[in-house]
């Protein structure tokens, strides 16, 4: 998990990506890793996620592809034999984060409240997702729950964007943030990938300045 969470924090973003058609996964992966943006969280919320996932893994073996809006252990297992590297759950769920912590399986459940990040941190996990974040008071409220749990990062998701971006990656309590805006689905369903590819290019720019 520790090289995991070192190399998400080296991309500063990670991509929330929801495909429909998985003939779309190639393109898009390829369109993040020109655009200098290796990594993607490939919803379970559509049909084609499982099938997507696998598309990528065997295309980009070197992406960090991982499976997000993850329900239940049936689907950990699915996503993971399709080949996906982490799992991310929208909330704290005990049965997936045991059943992966079991399996070594990266996982990041999501928290928003100082119960749930409490049995994060008794399973000793490092990093959590925060979502939806800026519904749950963004910035101020993970400098709020960080201040008594020292020991773990955030990665917030929901809401962000260019506009807040710079608030976030400047708080040294965030790994990294998720976010849609470079791969929103009118852009994929158009094929639009150059332009993905662009938006990509220009939210890694951006990452970089804020961070040094």
């Amino acid at each position: 998990m520790s090289t995991m969470n070192e190399t998400i924090r080296g991309f500063g973003l990670v991509p929330v990506v929801v495909l429909n058609d998985a003939k779309d996964a190639v393109p898009l992966a390829k369109a993040l890793c020109e655009g200098g943006l290796p990594v993607a969280e490939v919803t379970f919320r559509t049909d084609a996620a499982e099938e997507s996932i696998r598309r990528i893994a065997e295309a980009f073996p070197e992406m960090l592809v991982g499976a997000g809006t993850v329900l239940t252990t049936d689907q950990v297992d699915r996503a993971v034999a399709a080949g996906a590297k982490f799992i991310v759950s929208p909330g704290f769920d005990p049965e997936i984060v045991d059943y992966c912590l079991s399996k070594e399986i990266p996982i990041y459940p999501g928290v928003v409240t100082p119960s749930e990040l409490a049995q994060a941190v008794k399973r000793g996990l490092k990093v959590v997702k925060f979502f939806p974040a800026e519904a749950y008071g963004g910035v101020n409220t993970i400098k709020a729950l960080a201040a008594p749990y020292p020991m773990v990062k955030f990665m917030p998701t929901g809401g962000v964007n260019l506009k807040n971006l710079k608030n976030y990656l400047e708080c040294d309590k965030i790994t990294a943030c998720g976010g849609s805006w470079m791969v929103k689905g009118d852009l994929i369903k158009a094929g639009a990938f150059d332009e993905i590819r662009t938006l990509t290019a220009d939210a890694v720019a951006l990452a970089k300045e804020i961070r040094g």
